[in-house]
């Protein structure tokens, strides 16, 4: 019998965390993304938001659900994803991104909002373990990518590799008035991207030299996730632009898929909603 092919490895740009609780274009591709997908045996996630100063992998057997954002309404702080977590998985990560050293986090982190506000469209039943791994914020850019290279060895045994983040990501450019559209800078330099993704994955950080490059990624946490992909991404020869599309001006919703094509649609526009209340880069989204 014929070895299954391994599991796809996607990015997706989350933007705001209403998206859990709301049903637009961006969810609406969420879900027929989790249709179209094989069932894996794992999920592990590399989110913007956890990005601090160590490399850890979650590894609890019941990851909590944080709530990691201010100024949004009751409902969405009251949301639970009730995932379980794989201590199993998480040794995986370890061993797989050797000789890097990964710490098993046993009791501080969770499953923060990059996770849950996609999961729970491409798999609202909450059935698959999901491990998260951190950034970390003291490495240097190549290191992400390098450690993007060594977790696809765990597609080969049903693990879906998850990266949440967004490409353009400048909360302090937002423009109230362009709800589904991106500035010209932003989408110069999404563009960028998918043509980087599509022709040379390996050499990501030659958009480090773009002239947009400042504006698109003002911090590096949205961006670094698109790296790990890109690992992946190289390792495999291929990539596929999904959901290209923008939000508030200054957020790229784009996606990537890794793996054999999917049939979804190519742009969605939608916008989920920001508090009204609280400056965008205050948020946390």
């Amino acid at each position: 019998m014929d070895d299954p092919p391994p599991m796809p490895a996607l990015f997706i740009g989350h933007g705001s965390p209403m998206n859990a609780l709301e049903l637009n274009a961006f969810t609406r591709t969420w879900r027929a993304l989790g249709k179209a997908l094989p069932r894996p045996r794992a999920i592990v996630v590399v989110s913007a938001h956890w990005f601090f100063g160590a490399t850890a992998v979650t590894a609890m057997a019941r990851p909590r659900t944080i709530h990691d954002f201010y100024g949004f309404p009751q409902p969405l702080f009251d949301f639970d994803y009730p995932a379980a977590g794989s201590p199993e998985v998480a040794r995986e990560v370890v061993e797989a991104v050797k000789p890097e050293w990964v710490g098993l986090d046993r009791d501080q982190w969770g499953l923060d909002h990059g996770t849950w506000s996609v999961l729970t469209h491409l798999y609202p039943q909450a059935d698959i373990p999901v491990v998260q791994l951190s950034i970390n914020a003291l490495r240097p850019l190549d290191y992400h990518l390098k450690l993007g290279v060594r977790l696809a060895a765990l597609r080969d045994s049903g693990v879906l590799l998850l990266s949440s983040g967004n490409v353009v990501h400048n909360l302090r450019l937002v423009e109230w008035k362009r709800p589904t559209a991106g500035a010209d800078w932003a989408r110069r330099f999404d563009e960028a991207a998918m043509a980087q993704m599509a022709d040379d994955p390996s050499a990501i950080l030659k958009l480090t030299e773009h002239p947009d490059y400042a504006r698109a990624v003002p911090t590096p946490d949205h961006f670094i996730p698109l790296l790990y992909t890109a690992g992946i991404a190289a390792v495999a020869g291929r990539s596929q632009a999904l959901i290209q599309s923008y939000s508030l001006g200054s957020l790229s919703m784009t996606s990537y898929n890794v793996g054999p094509p999917l049939d979804l649609p190519v742009v969605a526009e939608g916008v989920a909603a920001l508090p009204p209340d609280v400056p965008p880069d205050q948020t946390n989204i």
